[in-house]
Parts: C-alpha cells; sequence; structure tokens
C-alpha cells in the first residue's frame, strides 16, 4: 500500500508545487536509490523493462529512482527536467493482467526518461498503457497483481491518472491538495479519459447508464479497496495538508510520518492486527502486510532545480529525510541493497535501528526524536544554498553518525521489550529471512 500527494502553489508557503510519496512494500523488500544519467540510443534499439522489452526513444533524461531492488521501475522518482511522478496500487473488479506487461513502475520509470513536462509525462503512460498493456507480479516473493493509479507533476501543474487495464481517466489538479491511496478517486468529473471507460462499464453491467456512471464506484473492487484503508488514509493526508494554508516541506515530512490523524503518544505499531497507517508498519496476519520502505518529498518551483528529500530508508517516523539534486549526483550510498541484511547497506544500516525501535515503539523514539529534528531542521538549512553534491554529502555522513549513535543509545537504555507476542514472533520471522544478526 502507499500514499502520495501534490499541493499546489495556493497552499504552499512559498508558492511551489510540493509532492511527496510514502512507498509501501512487503519488509525486506529493500529500497535502491539510483541516479541514471541521461543517454542517446541508436535508431531500432530496445528496452528490457521488468518482464517485457518494448523500442527505446533515442534520448532519454537522466532520472532519479527510489525502486526496490529487484526491479526495472521506480516506485517515485525525478527527472532533470523537473517532473516527478509517484504511483498507487487499485484494486479492481476488471482483475489485474497477470500475463507479463509493464508494471505500474516500470511506466513511472519510462515516463520520467522520455517527458519534459507533467503533461507529455502523462501521454507518454497513456500511450505505453495503450500500446503495451499493464501486467505482471508486483511481488518478489508472492503473487500480488493490480492496476495502477498515478500523480504526475513539475513546477507548472500535476494531474492525476487513474487505470484499470486499458481504461483510464486523468484529472487536471487546478488548486489545493490531492492525494491517492490505493483506490480510485475520480468519479464522475475528469478531463480525458479513455475511449472504452464508460462503456466496458455498462457492457460489464456495472452500470446502467452513463449518466449514473461513477469511475471508482463501478470499477472499484470492494473487499480489497475496504482492507487497505484507502479510504481512511486518503482522508488522513487530505485533511492533515488542507489544516495549513502554508504547507512547506517540513509540514510534507510530517505528514509522510503519520500515523492517523488522532494518533497519540502511546501510539505503537504493534497495537492492532488490522488498519493501515501513512507512515505504514507491516503487523501480524494477511492484512497489515507492507510496511514503508521509502519516502520522498520534492519542491518544483518555476525558474528553479527541483531538491529531492530522500530517506532511502524504511520507516519515515524513524528515519531522516536528505536533500538531493539531479545536477549535483548522489553521495556514496554503499552497495545496492538485495533482501539480504548488508551492514555497508544504507538501506540495511538503518534497518538495524528500525528493527529495534519496533519492540517499544514510544520509548525508543523518544532517545532521538529531538535530535532527529533538530539534524533536519539543519538540512533543510543547508539545503537552501541551492544544488551541492557537498550539502548531499554533509547531510548523509551526519545521518550516519547520528544513526550509529542512536543505535548506542537504544542497546544501552534498557528499554523492556513490550512488543505483543504475535508481532514479535512475526517481525522475527521477517530477520531471520534477511540474515538479520541478532543483538
Amino acid at each position: 500500500m502507499c500514499d502520495t500527494f501534490v499541493v499546489m502553489p495556493d497552499v504552499t508557503r512559498d508558492g511551489s508545487i510540493i509532492f511527496g510519496k510514502n512507498s509501501d512494500r512487503e519488509p525486506n523488500e529493500a529500497q535502491t536509490i539510483e541516479l541514471i544519467p541521461a543517454m542517446d540510443h541508436s535508431t531500432g534499439s530496445r528496452v528490457r523493462c521488468t518482464y517485457i522489452d518494448i523500442p527505446q526513444v533515442e534520448h532519454t533524461y537522466s532520472t532519479l529512482l527510489s525502486k526496490p531492488y529487484w526491479m526495472w521501475g521506480a516506485e517515485m522518482g525525478a527527472n532533470e527536467k523537473g517532473v516527478v511522478i509517484g504511483n498507487e496500487a487499485v484494486f479492481t473488479r476488471l482483475p489485474a493482467a497477470r500475463v507479463p506487461a509493464l508494471l505500474g513502475m516500470d511506466m513511472i520509470r519510462l515516463g520520467l526518461e522520455r517527458a519534459a513536462t507533467a503533461h507529455e509525462a502523462l501521454h507518454v503512460i497513456i500511450n505505453l498503457l495503450e500500446t503495451h498493456g499493464q501486467g505482471g507480479n508486483c511481488s518478489s516473493t508472492t503473487s500480488l497483481y493490480y492496476n495502477n493509479s498515478f500523480i504526475i507533476a513539475d513546477a507548472s501543474e500535476a494531474w492525476v491518472l487513474e487505470t484499470v487495464g486499458k481504461e483510464w481517466a486523468a484529472v487536471k489538479v487546478k488548486r489545493g491538495v490531492r492525494s491517492i491511496s490505493n483506490a480510485i478517486t475520480i468519479s464522475n468529473e475528469w478531463d480525458l479519459c479513455s475511449n472504452d471507460l464508460v462503456s466496458t462499464a455498462i457492457k460489464k453491467g456495472w452500470c446502467k447508464k452513463a449518466e449514473d456512471f461513477n469511475f471508482g464506484r463501478h470499477y472499484s473492487d470492494f473487499l480489497f479497496t475496504t482492507f487497505s484503508d484507502a479510504h481512511s488514509r486518503q482522508r488522513c493526508t487530505t485533511q492533515l495538508l488542507e489544516s495549513s494554508n502554508e504547507v512547506d516541506i517540513p509540514f510534507a515530512m510530517k505528514v509522510l510520518r503519520s500515523h492517523g490523524l488522532s494518533s497519540n503518544d502511546d501510539w505503537s505499531p504493534d497495537k492492532a492486527i488490522f488498519g493501515a497507517t501513512v507512515c505504514c508498519h507491516e503487523g501480524f496476519g494477511p492484512v497489515r502486510i507492507s510496511q514503508t520502505t521509502g519516502s520522498m518529498v520534492s519542491r518544483l518551483r518555476v525558474g528553479e532545480e527541483p531538491v529531492h528529500w530522500i530517506t532511502g530508508t524504511s520507516a519515515p517516523c524513524l528515519g531522516l529525510f536528505k536533500p538531493v539534486w539531479i545536477s549535483s549526483g548522489l553521495p556514496d550510498l554503499g552497495p545496492a541493497p538485495t533482501e539480504k541484511y548488508n551492514p555497508d547497506s544504507l538501506w540495511w544500516k538503518h534497518e538495524r535501528l528500525h528493527l529495534l525501535s519496533l519492540m517499544n515503539y514510544q520509548k525508543y523514539l523518544n532517545l532521538y526524536r529531538s535530535e532527529r529534528d533538530a539534524l533536519e531542521s539543519r538540512f533543510l538549512q543547508e539545503a537552501e544554498a541551492g544544488p551541492s553534491l557537498e550539502i548531499s554529502q554533509d547531510c548523509f555522513r551526519a545521518e550516519e553518525e547520528a544513526r550509529e549513535q542512536w543505535y548506542e543509545w537504544a542497546r544501552q537504555a534498557g528499554i523492556k521489550n513490550t512488543a505483543r507476542f504475535y508481532f514479535k514472533n512475526t517481525w522475527a520471522g521477517f530477520n531471520r529471512s534477511a540474515g538479520m544478526p541478532e543483538d
């Protein structure tokens, strides 16, 4: 499960467009940060995506990607032209195709590599969808198939694109905030749609006549959409963002760290079997099966290179957002992670602290919350100087030093493991699977 939002200039502090996304995947499905350089390609060449290969274009733009370690595509990303894209799984009455095709994550990367504006990226994805279709297993360890929705933005405009098979509808976001969370949000008003969107629903018997058509109501699968808590998470991000008329980067980060509108100082990820939150934590059983494995916030402002704030780690409530610019390049993040523990990988370094903190969430978080906030405030001030690899390196280095210190504090604090048995046992299984060392 995931959450993606965009905030338009009329409600941001500095008149920028702000994009944010939490990528929720399986525990141990490490997410890697990659910067793909711009490239020229020979006529007639092809590109291999996760499952299929398609014709390549003559030139691809440089792209910053946050992606599950095993797939070609990305959960979220940006390109050198200032376009950002994030996607959501949507569960629908028209089953997702199981035959290999393009994943929604492939379409994100292809859209970023091929489009100079958000509007152009919208049409790149639509053309890919209609030409090649979407389909294939979206999991590396189990069977997971879904259709996709997207938020696509640049410094001038933003779009929501929601798809089922090869049918789709798109809405231009004109003002305020817009959030998507694993459910179709477009109802009976859109700016663009596929030719057969309405007629397909009528032929299937989901809708009697065109005048009654509602995309979300007539195409959504009730069971999966309900148990994903999509509507409650979308309501949470929307209400939080609408509560401020001056949304800025720190506020967007706060939204991605949210555990619900009513969460308080006694909230803990082990307390419930049901219920997903924006900052998502794997629980026990067949419902809470996702974990936030990467997060990103981008500021898009006309005439200025976007700054992208990435965690490169799981659980933003326990981590830090660091600034990167495409023109400056990435710091050394260590070896790309896999599903197995690697003490030299950024993602797995953080996972040690994350997994320890889960066992008595509030007490561990209180050990270093104030330092986390102070560090992030420092990063925000430094980033105002503009694109700089040195600034990015300093922020990642400061995070590394802080994480090691926090981990030692946590080990020496003598905090009792109070996690409920079923939660503790579930995570013990994940840890064994990843080869995590025991403390």
